[in-house]
């Protein structure tokens, strides 16, 4: 397919939802398909909204880089966890990207009229897009980004987490990241803080939570992460920004329901496909992986989409299924001040296993190895998880 539509709001692609999913697609198309005419909508007046996405070197196929490297904003060699018995240190590259700088580069590389900002998708019927100001977009291929959606049939804790970008009156001596600091207190379930250094005085800290609840106080958290940082001997100047996320971390349920409960096309992306990492929630790299599909596409049609993305988000949910095990462990079947436990078990497996273990290639050793060594919850807990979520 090829061709610039004579009208304004006639499109070869419409891509509905320009946060990290949607404007990935956008980039993606961009670079590889030129000669199509897209659209990206968003609800909001900036693509991305306020978030820091962050991805291991070893998530990404190195030959889809491309796509990442001109939005990414700090990149590490290595990263530290610390939990109750020990810290480790993992030579495995980190990168991190701020939405700013996706909502720069979608303005700089999309001509204006591909952006349509501050403008809610109210109706998506079939190849036609009514916003809430009435105005109707038209285009031959619709690809859904919208992010949520129904998730009532799937079963499910939450992450949750609140973090701030800080400028200390001193330099806070960090070289790379933590991504792990589980010698806090463990409060609603596992509880850890996460901080990314950003300039000698800059620091990203977060306050995370695996709960059972989406709920929390963003007051609370602040004085948490305000107490974090006085322990560590850092002082602050000022908060630059902050941000809240609350994330579904799946761990059963009926996948075919859950898609059938969310009506639109089924050219879906990120989280309205359960695109996202089973333990983590992030969907940076299968976002990453989904942009690529669909700008590889020969034929963009809206059957060819529809295909194609479905398969991929229903293989992802099929191969997902042992690390959905591990996530009933650790929301099933430890008490909520002790499932740290679990993540500190797992970190004391190699480097290569965690690499595969994050990016979700996870092998059939790699499995049993993170099965043995002492559990981390009770066995009369675990055998029954096991025969359920297996």
């Amino acid at each position: 397919m090829s061709g610039r539509s004579s009208h304004q709001n006639q499109f070869d692609l419409a891509i509905a939802g320009g946060g990290l999913a949607g404007g990935l697609v956008a980039l993606a198309l961009n670079k590889l398909r030129p000669e199509l005419d897209i659209a990206l909508i968003e609800a909001e007046e900036k693509f991305g909204g306020n978030h820091i996405w962050s991805f291991f070197e070893s998530d990404i196929e190195p030959e889809h880089r491309w796509l990442v490297d001109p939005i990414i904003s700090r990149k590490w060699e290595s990263y530290d966890v610390h939990f109750p018995k020990y810290s480790r240190r993992i030579g495995n590259g980190y990168f991190s990207i701020e939405s700013v700088k996706l909502d720069l580069e979608l303005r700089a590389r999309l001509p204006k009229k591909s952006l349509i900002i501050g403008k809610k998708i109210k109706k998506l019927q079939g190849s036609i897009l009514q916003l809430d100001d009435d105005e109707e977009i038209s285009a031959k291929a619709v690809v859904d980004a919208r992010g949520g959606g129904n998730i009532e049939a799937l079963e499910n804790g939450w992450q949750k987490f609140y973090g701030q970008m800080l400028r200390l009156k001193k330099p806070h001596g960090l070289d790379r990241p933590v991504i792990m600091d589980a010698r806090v207190k463990q409060i609603d379930g596992y509880r850890f803080v996460y901080c990314l250094p950003f300039g000698e005085n800059e620091l990203f800290v977060e306050d995370t939570y695996y709960a059972d609840t989406k709920d929390f106080d963003p007051a609370m958290l602040s004085k948490r992460i305000s107490e974090y940082v006085a322990e560590q001997g850092w002082e602050i100047d000022k908060v630059l920004s902050d941000e809240t996320g609350q994330l579904p971390v799946f761990y059963g349920g009926d996948f075919q329901a859950f898609w059938n409960s969310n009506p639109g096309p089924d050219a879906r992306a990120g989280s309205r496909a359960a695109l996202i990492q089973p333990i983590t929630s992030y969907s940076l790299p299968l976002a990453v992986r989904t942009a690529i599909l669909i700008a590889g596409t020969p034929s963009i049609t809206q059957e060819n989409l529809d295909k194609s993305l479905k398969d991929m988000a229903t293989e992802h949910w099929k191969n997902g299924k042992f690390y959905r095990m591990l996530c009933a462990f650790l929301f099933k079947g430890a008490d909520p001040e002790k499932r740290y436990l679990t993540l500190q078990h797992t970190y004391t497996k190699d480097e290569n296993l965690l690499a595969r273990f994050y990016a979700g290639k996870t092998t059939k050793i790699d499995q049993v190895k993170l099965l043995t060594g002492k559990p981390p919850i009770p066995i009369r807990r675990a055998v029954p998880l096991l025969l359920k979520y297996r």
